[in-house]
């Protein structure tokens, strides 16, 4: 293969990365701790975590796992927290007891929980007590054996800790009824965990990190295999990446998208490794409080999602604090609009650097170089020891400027899905090639550009959702005969779901459908658009409904 992109490459920046600087996540990290030891690591609702703190925090919880709780190395540890300082301790504490990580959306409602849950396997969980009344109701349907619990304030100072915990308690919007028997605080597991000794955990790279959860075209969540090896790939790959325009010690990190999404995953370690303060926005949703914390943060790098930045844009006060400090945006998971990107480059003198991944990679596979002066509308150039390949329906690779499915081949792809070995066949070429699904084609200089989808996929801000799920659970519902979900486009989020539906009971209303929906799914996978049809929806000759040819119908919204 001829890897015409290197060209495009800017000064600096290798054609290969070097896999075996470390072992394992854990090695980034401990040598992160040593190296950056005085330096904040994390910030949150206006406290600081230095690295030593975090060192010393992580290394308690990790013990406790081990002693307390005698997880073994592999087993696997659920997180379902929001963006807060408990997080990364979690984390870490669990990748240095050589634990496997399951990343769990908080915002899942107790269907999704509990199929990640037994799916996964994990016997232990670190919930927010925010959440734990979802938990509560799958728990005997689960393998979980332990679970941790915290509340928002429990690693802040004692006096605002006090303060935030006694807020947040009594406001009953926050945090509903819940009965856990045998639960332990996160603190109470802390200052357990500080009195035993810590055994190394010996990883390598076929260790397995995490199996992240990605949606699958069957509606049933797959987890992505991803080892130590895959993830210090990426994380060396997107360092090298943006090691010219940042420097270690010294610079300030926005991350108000969740931890559990793996794009904001990899890269906080990306930021571990370099020794950045990493600025934690636990409600980004919150505007207000969003520029709040900004204005109190001179922030050099900010990743985030189109719907965000556009948000941002449109914010009173934000224009006025942008442009002092940023050095670098980083775009994933949606495509970037031309007029957020120029309205963005406009107010704060930076571009936005888009880039492409899937769970599957680590995510990061292609991104636009950072000295791009514009919007280039593609999805950049293959990053550093990572091979891109338009393939057609057979797996053969395609001529440059032709349409194919966009295909990849590199260190941070996955090794499979857990527990699904057709799945994973059905994912990999027989030379290698990760097929992602999504049709493009690559331009003479090695930029690529993504033209379609070829899986019915719907990308609602960055996270994905599968129309066989929101229609397995529409069609639990008495009153519908058929449904087909698709996606509608919207200028906020990119995408919204869309349901077509053919009712059983002509008295089924929209309104009816969305709170069946609201139970059964978190708020993105909900339909925001239902339309009735009155004739059958269009099927195939084998008798599958063609979702698409469904839209072109008559009907009516409601």
């Amino acid at each position: 293969m001829d890897k015409i992109w290197l060209k495009q490459y800017p000064n600096g920046i290798p054609a290969e990365i070097n896999i075996h600087e470390y072992a394992s996540l854990k090695d980034v990290f401990e040598k992160s701790c040593r190296k950056f030891y005085p330096l904040p690591a994390y910030r949150n609702m206006s406290v600081s975590m230095r690295y030593g703190e975090l060192d010393g925090l992580s290394r308690d919880f990790a013990s406790y796992l081990q002693n307390a709780l005698n997880l073994a190395k592999g087993e696997r540890l659920a997180i379902m927290l929001p963006n807060l300082l408990q997080y990364p301790v979690v984390l870490f504490g669990a990748l240095r007891a050589g634990l496997t990580v399951v990343n769990i959306n908080p915002l899942y409602t107790a269907r999704e929980l509990e199929h990640q849950l037994r799916d996964s396997g994990a016997t232990t969980i670190v919930v927010l007590e925010n959440f734990a009344h979802t938990l509560q109701q799958v728990l005997g349907n689960s393998p979980v054996k332990k679970v941790i619990t915290t509340q928002i304030g429990d690693l802040f100072p004692i006096g605002k800790a006090l303060l935030t915990n006694f807020v947040v308690k009594h406001m009953k919007k926050m945090v509903k009824a819940w009965s856990i028997p045998g639960a332990s605080g996160l603190n109470q597991a802390l200052q357990t965990g500080k009195r035993h000794q810590l055994k190394d955990v010996a990883l390598n790279h076929d260790d397995v990190a995490f199996l992240q959860y990605t949606g699958g075209t069957t509606g049933v969540a797959k987890g992505a295999i991803l080892t130590h090896g895959n993830m210090v790939a990426n994380l060396q790959q997107v360092s090298a990446w943006i090691a010219r325009d940042l420097d270690e010690g010294a610079e300030t990190v926005i991350l108000p998208l969740p931890l559990c999404h793996v794009y904001a995953l990899t890269l906080s370690f990306v930021f571990i490794k370099i020794g950045a303060q990493s600025i934690l926005i636990t409600n980004p949703r919150d505007m207000t409080g969003f520029i709040t914390d900004l204005k109190k943060a001179r922030f050099t790098v900010m990743i985030g999602v189109n719907t965000l930045y556009n948000a941002l844009l449109n914010a009173p006060g934000f224009s006025a604090l942008a442009a002092h400090t940023l050095k670098v945006t980083s775009a994933g998971g949606m495509a970037v609009q031309r007029v957020v990107a120029e309205q963005w480059k406009q107010v704060t003198g930076v571009p936005i650097i888009e880039g492409y991944g899937l769970t599957e990679t680590s995510p990061v596979a292609i991104s636009n170089p950072l000295n791009i002066i514009d919007w280039t509308g593609t999805i950049g150039l293959p990053i550093p020891s990572t091979e891109v390949a338009l393939l057609d329906e057979e797996g053969k690779e395609l001529p440059l400027g032709s349409v194919g499915e966009i295909s990849i081949r590199g260190p941070q792809v996955t090794r499979g899905y857990w527990n699904l070995p057709d799945e994973t066949t059905k994912a990999f070429t027989a030379d290698g090639w990760f097929r992602t699904g999504d049709m493009g084609f690559m331009d003479e200089k090695g930029y690529v550009k993504i033209t379609d989808r070829k899986k019915d996929m719907i990308l609602v801000s960055g996270f994905n959702v599968y129309p066989n799920e929101v229609e397995d659970v529409i069609m639990m519902h008495p009153g519908v005969l058929e449904v087909a979900v698709i996606a509608a486009p919207d200028k906020r989020s990119g995408e919204v779901v869309k349901a077509v539906v053919v009712r059983k009971d002509p008295a089924l209303t929209a309104a009816e459908l969305t709170a069946h929906c609201q139970k059964q799914l978190t708020g993105y996978k909900v339909p925001k658009i239902i339309e009735f049809r009155t004739e059958p929806l269009p099927k195939s000759n084998v008798g599958k409904i063609l979702r698409r040819l469904s839209d072109r119908l008559q009907g009516s919204s409601e």
